[in-house]
């Protein structure tokens, strides 16, 4: 029986009631190197590349297999081989996009600006806002449409008005005019750099408009159901006809899709309507030309995807070195057949008991959990019958779904990478607007089984544990009990934790946002998660003892779910 503990990775000159962390990883921390292809690491990432290294073999061979035309193996080869086709990139330079940037040339008026919007949105291209379907958070039986803001080429809106941001502003103005410059929109760096000045005020105008990262993740405040008169009248200037038409389906089935929608940030809708009214059509089509740009940078040659790299990999994430080119590959193929691959990786990495074994470890955490909330002293009788029905009502999914996804509608060419990403963005954007009247899926998945995470979503009350993260260390069928509850078994706690944080509470076991609580109950909640946000708002850096980096309203959801999943784990 492994012990799963590391002993070498101890600094026996701390003492664990002073600094647990320095404590139990000290030396490794010590003797680790962050490689330069990433920003941080440890077990998580470390467990991430092993994931990596196995689907490497399951796509290689794919791709050097004689699979049929068609089958769903000779897609997963073909399409990594696109990407791996490095001189095929170069020689065709920009050309791949100039078909798109015509078009935005081309544009005659807002309408237009608008359809072309629409289409590129579905092929993958950013748009000033995101259109996704999730289910109705107030009727979690139903899909609905939600338009969220969108727009920005840099992370949030705080990143336009900061001043702490002002030199990463700086560099992402000279970034914007490199890359049009090197993908042929700018004729020269004088144009390029007038270009970028016009597409910077206007996202510094629509980011005046957005909402920021606190207020964003407030599901009540981001819940406001319109329907098409609503919408029309909240963002007057906005031709949604014309939007919808880029879409490419039939006409009378797109226009049903708005009428009713969640508007997440609703007065963005409105502050958006208004620049298209008085931001001048050159400005527009310069911005839309930077989002193909920033959009499919990645998948050009090598100096535009370096020129992507230095801006949002060296910059924004301080990380020194560009992944190699296969890892890169690797990342297209799972974003674009994920479930093709995970059902290969599920055959070779994931045995049936280890599925029966997290079987039981959640049902112990669950246990765990209703004792834990039947303990409270500060919660009243009435708001814990309702909590445990809640609890009762989790489903846990491990491993992998049930039923896999059908990527038959998928055409990928050997020869043609952007066309790939085009058809492989249409393909899944398709497919999110079929669920529109459609009965909700409750065993869909939102990660591959390659994926080394977990999730907890609110509006399926579910709890997903895929099977890549069921590894070692966090997972292993021959290590002690101990270790499968402090390692996988605080991650179940976690996940099970996020569905009474200060957001996840609002649900109740059917997955609609609904107030369970007493007023009491909910009071006496709120203010110990106030107490978190301060407590984490005044953490600083161990070197770093002046700066304090930490939102604690920001990641009180993450902080309650640690908080959480650590003691129903214990």
């Amino acid at each position: 029986m492994k012990s799963g503990i590391t002993i070498a990775n101890r600094d026996l000159h701390k003492r664990p009631q002073d600094d647990l962390f320095g404590y139990v990883n000290g030396c490794w921390v010590e003797r680790t190197e962050i490689p330069d292809d990433r920003a941080a690491q440890g077990s998580m990432i470390q467990l991430r590349d092993d994931a990596e290294r196995d689907v490497r073999v399951i796509v290689e061979q794919a791709a050097a297999s004689d699979a049929p035309v068609g089958s769903a193996a000779r897609k997963v080869g073909d399409l990594f081989a696109s990407f791996m086709d490095h001189d095929r990139a170069a020689a065709l330079g920009s050309t791949p996009i100039k078909e798109e940037l015509t078009a935005v040339a081309a544009i005659a008026d807002t309408s237009a600006l608008l359809a072309l919007a629409g289409r590129l949105h579905r092929c993958g291209v950013g748009n000033a806002i995101e259109l996704c379907v999730d289910t109705d958070a107030r009727d979690s039986s139903r899909y609905l449409v939600h338009l969220n803001q969108s727009g920005l080429g840099l992370p949030d809106e705080s990143y336009y008005r900061a001043d702490s941001f002002s030199e990463t502003r700086a560099a992402y103005l000279a970034h914007l005019a490199r890359a049009l410059l090197l993908c042929g929109y700018a004729a020269d760096a004088a144009a390029a750099d007038g270009i970028a000045d016009r597409v910077m005020a206007l996202e510094t105008r629509l980011a005046a408009g957005h909402w920021d990262v606190v207020r964003n993740r407030d599901a009540i405040a981001t819940y406001t159901l319109v329907g098409r008169a609503e919408l029309e009248r909240l963002a007057p200037q906005v031709d949604w006809a014309a939007w919808l038409s880029g879409f490419g389906s039939d006409g009378e089935v797109l226009n049903g899709l708005l009428a009713e929608v969640v508007a997440s940030q609703p007065s963005y809708l409105s502050s958006w309507s208004e620049a298209l009214a008085h931001v001048p059509l050159a400005d527009w089509k310069d911005w839309l030309a930077w989002q193909v740009v920033r959009s499919r940078s990645r998948f050009l040659t090598e100096a535009v995807a370096e020129a992507h790299f230095d801006f949002y990999g060296r910059r924004l994430s301080g990380i020194p070195q560009q992944r190699e080119r296969w890892k890169r590959g690797i990342s297209l193929v799972q974003a674009s057949l994920g479930e093709v691959v995970g059902q290969l990786y599920v055959e070779r990495h994931f045995p049936a008991e280890a599925k029966a074994r997290m079987a039981q470890l959640v049902d112990n955490l669950v246990e765990a959990y209703r004792r834990n909330i039947e303990s409270l002293d500060w919660m009243g009788g009435e708001t814990k019958l309702k909590a445990l029905d809640k609890l009762g009502m989790f489903t846990p999914k491990v491993g992998y779904p049930d039923t896999w996804r059908d990527y038959s509608a998928l055409t990928i060419d050997r020869d043609d990478l952007v066309g790939n990403v085009r058809a492989a963005a249409a393909f899944e954007f398709d497919r999110e607007l079929g669920k529109i009247g459609a009965p909700v899926d409750r065993g869909e998945w939102f990660m591959t089984p390659q994926t080394v995470n977990a999730y907890y979503n609110p509006g399926m009350n579910e709890i997903v544990f895929p099977a890549a993260i069921l590894q070692p260390p966090f997972f292993d069928l021959e290590a002690d009990d101990a270790v499968s509850y402090g390692a996988i078994g605080s991650v179940i706690g976690h996940e099970i934790g996020h569905g009474f944080d200060d957001q996840g509470s609002k649900y109740d076991g059917f997955g609609n946002l609904v107030d369970w609580w007493t007023d009491a109950d909910r009071e006496n909640f709120d203010a110990r998660a106030q107490a978190l946000i301060a407590q984490y708002a005044s953490f600083s850096p161990r070197d770093l003892s002046d700066q304090h980096l930490v939102n604690g309203a920001f990641t009180v959801g993450e902080n309650i779910g640690d908080l959480g999943g650590l003691t129903i784990a214990y």
